[in-house]
């Protein structure tokens, strides 16, 4: 079972919107020293759609070079094929697992889902993690299609959930729980998800507050539940104000960046963020002892 929280992390940029490849082996120290489970590089917050074929497996072999942790590479594309290729070449370089969400642009019904899903478990001898993430494929996977792939390939090991619904997480622990890691993709859903038996989680804000993400984790498991609900209370505002409320990319590399992280901006067509928003932000990680 995959168990504990992972980072999906940002791919940091510089001011000419290039990888920067020194930033990203500090990232990669930043999130090992913070006791992480794990990384899963080429995340929607690692701007995956924004990166070409050859720069992804840059960012790939940089991150599996520093990384003493398990690092799970997304590599979801349009097509079945380009996915493959993709998929084989991650696992190449040596990753761990493969993060892979529906293709976000035609949208394939429940037919073509599993059989997308089917063909690349068959051609990719690699463990597998489903994403589900409506917020940007406008696909909510089905779970019927869920369980006929755990039921038909043993290297789907799991699935990460970022619908926001605890209803659906619930559903998915009873049907598949048993058989693969079922991780919540939204950080407000941490602690309910793993008190209705979720393994783990993969939540944007680890990027900005890692350290307060382990102390969640390491809490609930330790029956510390009081300590656990004030922490996720805390977690909650956070995401709510850097996820949430704003371009989710922009205003995360923004609260890195107060927090002493370089990481430059996001690929254009996002943009930079409002002084506004900027206040609010620095505002924000102040109440809760970030800065």
């Amino acid at each position: 079972m995959i168990e504990g929280v992972f980072v999906p992390h940002i791919t940091p940029f510089d001011e000419e919107e290039k990888i920067n490849e020194e930033m990203l082996r500090e990232l990669v120290h930043y999130f090992v020293d913070a006791k992480l489970n794990g990384l899963v590089t080429l995340g929607s917050n690692g701007e995956f759609p924004y990166l070409n074929f050859e720069e992804k497996l840059k960012v790939l072999k940089i991150v599996r070079e520093e990384s003493s942790l398990p690092v799970i590479a997304g590599v979801a594309e349009n097509s079945t094929r380009e996915t493959i290729k993709l998929a084989k070449e991650a696992w190449d370089i040596g990753v761990d697992g493969l993060l892979i969400a529906p293709p976000y642009y035609f949208k394939p019904n429940v037919r073509e889902l599993f059989a997308h899903y089917s063909r690349i478990a068959y051609e990719v001898e690699a463990p597998i993690l489903l994403y589900n993430v409506p917020k940007f494929t406008t696909i909510n996977i089905d779970i019927d299609v869920v369980e006929k792939l755990v039921e038909e390939h043993s290297n789907i090991v799991g699935i990460k959930d970022s619908s926001g619904s605890i209803g659906r997480i619930a559903e998915l622990i009873r049907r598949v729980g048993g058989k693969i890691s079922i991780l919540a993709g939204t950080a407000d859903l941490m602690y309910p998800s793993w008190v209705l038996g979720a393994h783990g989680a993969v939540v944007a804000v680890a990027n900005v507050a890692p350290r307060l993400c382990v102390e969640l984790y390491n809490a609930f498991r330790e029956q510390k539940y009081e300590r656990a609900r004030r922490l996720q209370l805390m977690v909650n505002y956070l995401n709510e104000v850097v996820v949430k409320k704003y371009n989710q990319i922009s205003a995360i590399k923004e609260a890195m960046r107060m927090r002493g992280l370089e990481v430059g901006y996001p690929r254009m067509p996002a943009l930079p963020l409002d002084e506004k928003a900027l206040e609010d932000i620095e505002k924000t990680l102040i109440e809760i002892g970030l800065i």
